[in-house]
């Protein structure tokens, strides 16, 4: 049977065929070049991967290239229930409430439209080692979060390693890594004093203050930093230079802790990894601290402290009965004289 297509036929026919070839061709580039995209990306050598740690910057996500610091990601428990179950530290936690109270307050005011007086959020930490000013700082930076003043609330903690160089052209790029580590969220620098302690001629403290100064005013809105260290040596600091007075000026000092506050953080290690005590070696634990306390100087590293002895006094456990077989669950959890008398070093 013979077929007759007429010559307009055959021209439809042959673009609608080459048509569908050039769609197909486009396809298949579109997918290549999307795939060659995402491999590069994950690779960490195309434009598109700069872009990305741009944007961690912005969001204040941790690079591992800027080590050494540590980043502690913001906890889902209350921050306010935390700050009040922390021992001792009953002035501490007054302050913090009513910077948080006067920060909410503030934040209602400019929701209605009322002006407010210009607050920094910086805050200076003063006292002994082992007061738990981290501990605070991670709490604050929660809070910070809760109230809206940071997008994301995590704490980046550094110290005067984190922020120096060795060589000239090193420390900046140190210090602006901190910040961008940090942005929307706290930046910690724990006995900053030591930033401007001079060690030679070839110090570089006063440009890392400087390079910090200028990362708090142009970040101003998405930056806190939180400084800390002894009480007169911090003094010192923030007296040394006009800008960190503008910048710093709420204060909030973390008291020694009491003999009575030191045992209760023994037990508050106890109980949180299960062990027991004898009440002969709570008795000699309770009056050997007192003598610790009394005879104290002001390296004295309180809470970290009785966290030493803590785990002293469980090693000296461990050596105890570590040959021992059958052992019952008093015999794995209690802590004798002997243990804590050993952990005392007596």
């Amino acid at each position: 049977m013979q077929v007759n297509i007429s010559k307009k036929t055959v021209i439809i026919l042959v673009a609608a065929f080459l048509a569908t070839g050039l769609v197909t061709t486009l396809v298949g580039v579109f997918q290549e070049d999307k795939e060659s995209e995402e491999q590069v990306d994950k690779k960490g050598t195309s434009d598109g991967h700069f872009r990305q740690r741009d944007q961690d910057r912005e969001e204040g996500a941790s690079d591992e290239e800027k080590k050494p610091f540590s980043v502690e990601k913001p906890l889902e428990n209350d921050p306010y229930e935390e700050l009040q179950s922390l021992i001792g530290l009953e002035s501490v936690k007054e302050e913090v409430r009513t910077l948080a109270n006067f920060a909410k307050v503030q934040k209602m005011r400019a929701d209605k439209g009322l002006k407010n007086p210009n607050m920094s959020y910086h805050l200076v930490f003063t006292g002994s080692p082992g007061t738990g000013k981290t501990t605070v700082a991670r709490i604050v930076a929660r809070i910070y979060k809760d109230l809206g003043i940071l997008k994301k609330g995590h704490l980046v903690e550094t110290d005067r390693s984190g922020m120096i160089g060795q060589y000239v052209g090193q420390t900046a790029p140190k210090v602006n890594a901190m910040c961008d580590s940090a942005l929307n969220g706290v930046l910690f620098i724990d006995e900053a004093y030591a930033l401007t302690q001079h060690s030679g001629s070839q110090d570089y403290g006063d440009e890392a203050v400087a390079t910090l100064l200028k990362r708090m005013e142009d970040d101003r809105d998405k930056l806190v930093v939180i400084v800390a260290g002894y009480t007169d040596e911090m003094k010192h600091f923030i007296d040394s230079n006009p800008g960190l007075q503008s910048r710093f000026n709420r204060y909030i000092n973390f008291p020694d802790y009491t003999p009575e506050e030191l045992y209760k953080i023994f037990r508050m290690y106890m109980n949180k990894n299960e062990y027991t005590i004898t009440k002969e070696a709570a008795t000699y634990l309770q009056e050997t601290l007192e003598y610790v306390v009394e005879h104290k100087d002001r390296n004295f590293g309180n809470a970290r402290y009785v966290r030493n002895v803590f785990e002293k006094a469980i090693q000296c456990q461990a050596n105890r009965i570590s040959k021992e077989k059958n052992l019952t669950e008093e015999q794995l959890t209690e802590l004798t004289l002997a243990d804590i008398k050993k952990a005392f070093g007596r």
